[in-house]
């Protein structure tokens, strides 16, 4: 189990030590939701590198649990004691409520090429999105997919009914509660940090992640039965505090927009292939671990349950969240139709 470490009153207050003003701070703040090596790491270290090599300004980059769970590292970022923060839709979405649209099952294709040339020509990602974030004074600089969702158990199924009364842990995401609970399991919201302790007590009987972040935090040591649902993509996105990036000098922002694609591109490549290792890493570490890819007749009876939650998503955003919706099935049939 990989252990985390809690946020305290003395490493918030470090960051803010010497903090004459945020916008015309030589040394960056930039934190996200996870672990040493693994995806948003890696686009963090990117962004870093480039940043450095092309100016004097320093970027230090906080892993998950250094400055608390994701809630906090928000929440910091928009009071400006960080400059960037990593997080995904899951946890923004309390804040930004149609960010939960990537928590629709059966939205996104799970054909990987397919997924990122979306990402890539999406109007509702590349337009749309960044217009709600500066809402909540943020600067959304990239959306990008981490991984196929993947469901981890501490038994097989293969249909709905195989979690009935499972407690599957969920983000802090009304929408994907919904989600679950369309499945027919009991979803339980639960802190990243927590997650592991409660696969190995019972407290929960499942999660999602991608495979590399099961890989990367040991669920399959607590959780070993691994289930393709080919439900959806985990998506998270790149931002800055609004205030600081307008106080920057045009030569800077015009520098922290190249990193942040340099960023993006570099991921890209590196996710390519990463659900393969991780799976054979985890099964070369366990003779106990399982794994089901559904067929396509069970999953049509997962697919059968996903109109209520698109329902439950359009109850929660109104007009914007249907237009959003639209526009999203919009660039998917373009972009499925240049797959043809």
């Amino acid at each position: 189990m990989k252990a985390s470490k809690l946020v305290t009153t003395a490493s918030v207050s470090a960051l803010l030590v010497g903090m004459s003003g945020v916008a015309q701070a030589d040394n960056w703040r930039y934190a996200h939701e996870e672990y040493e090596g693994d995806v948003q790491d890696v686009f963090a270290y990117a962004f870093k590198e480039h940043i450095e090599d092309n100016s004097d300004h320093t970027v230090q980059v906080y892993r998950f649990g250094e400055l608390g769970e994701s809630d906090d590292i928000m929440e910091q970022t928009q009071n400006g004691i960080l400059q960037f923060v990593n997080q995904s839709p899951g946890f923004t979405g309390s804040l930004i409520p149609e960010a939960q649209i990537f928590f629709i099952p059966y939205l996104l294709p799970t054909d990987e090429e397919t997924v990122l040339e979306f990402f890539d020509e999406s109007e509702a990602i590349n337009e749309m999105f960044p217009e709600l974030y500066a809402e909540q004074g943020l600067e959304l600089l990239q959306m990008y997919p981490e991984g196929e969702m993947v469901v981890t158990t501490n038994e097989p199924f293969t249909s709905p009914e195989g979690l009935d009364n499972k407690k599957i842990r969920t983000m802090t995401n009304p929408l994907l509660s919904e989600t679950y609970d369309a499945f027919g399991a009991t979803p339980t919201p639960l802190p990243w940090g927590e997650v592991y302790g409660g696969l190995q007590t019972g407290v929960i009987d499942g999660q999602e992640n991608p495979i590399f972040w099961i890989e990367s935090g040991g669920l399959y040591e607590v959780s070993p039965h691994l289930t393709f649902t080919g439900h959806g993509w985990f998506t998270t996105a790149m931002m800055a505090n609004q205030d600081f990036y307008e106080g920057l000098s045009e030569e800077d922002q015009q520098l922290v927009q190249e990193a942040s694609e340099v960023a993006y591109d570099h991921t890209i490549e590196h996710i390519q292939g990463l659900a393969e290792e991780s799976l054979e890493k985890i099964q070369e570490a366990s003779d106990e671990v399982t794994v089901t890819r559904l067929n396509e007749e069970q999953i049509q009876a997962f697919r059968e349950r996903a109109p209520q939650v698109e329902e439950a998503f359009l109850e929660m955003t109104g007009e914007r969240g249907e237009e959003l919706l639209n526009q999203f099935k919009e660039d998917l049939e373009e972009v499925s139709s240049d797959e043809e």
